[in-house]
């Protein structure tokens, strides 16, 4: 699966409505073709997430010339994270475990331990908030493949 995702399309997927800056839209994220594609909303065509959704969250359309850092949403994150819990396609585990290493940079989630799985490294996490405990592949990716993944999550989410 890819993760070429587009940054928000500044367009209504339902009316075709250009969304204006400062202006609130929703969106959601779906799985066409073994690909994630972003679907943005106005206000007045968002009816909730659509059949199958993978996700969808809420923001404020910023100015063409905003060049502030992204600002992350944690929760967002999170869900993400746990939405993929128990997935086995590689792409996905590559994906969950770059979320996972994020939850830990935002302090979100404490590293725990490793352990060895029918030969499988997993790393151990608690949530800091609940305490839930998580485990996490950890598939041996290449600092190349890292920035990649990495740069698929922020994509994703529209944090680039």
């Amino acid at each position: 699966m890819e993760y070429q995702i587009q940054p928000n399309s500044r367009r209504c997927a339902v009316t075709g409505r250009e969304l204006q800056s400062g202006e609130r839209f929703y969106s959601a994220l779906l799985e066409e073709n073994h690909q994630f594609v972003r679907k943005d909303y106005c206000p007045e065509a968002w009816q909730g997430p659509p059949a199958g959704a993978f996700s969808f969250w809420t923001g404020r359309v910023s100015a063409v010339t905003d060049r502030a850092k992204p600002r992350f949403d944690d929760d967002l994150l999170e869900e993400c994270f746990t939405r993929l819990e128990g997935q086995t396609e590689q792409s996905r585990v590559n994906f969950r475990y770059v979320v996972a290493l994020l939850l830990m940079r935002r302090r979100r989630f404490r590293y725990e331990s490793s352990v060895l799985e029918n030969g499988v490294e997993k790393m151990i996490l608690s949530c800091l908030r609940t305490g839930e405990k998580h485990h996490v592949i950890n598939p041996q990716l290449s600092d190349e493949e890292m920035a990649q993944v990495q740069e698929e999550v922020f994509n994703v989410l529209g944090w680039k």
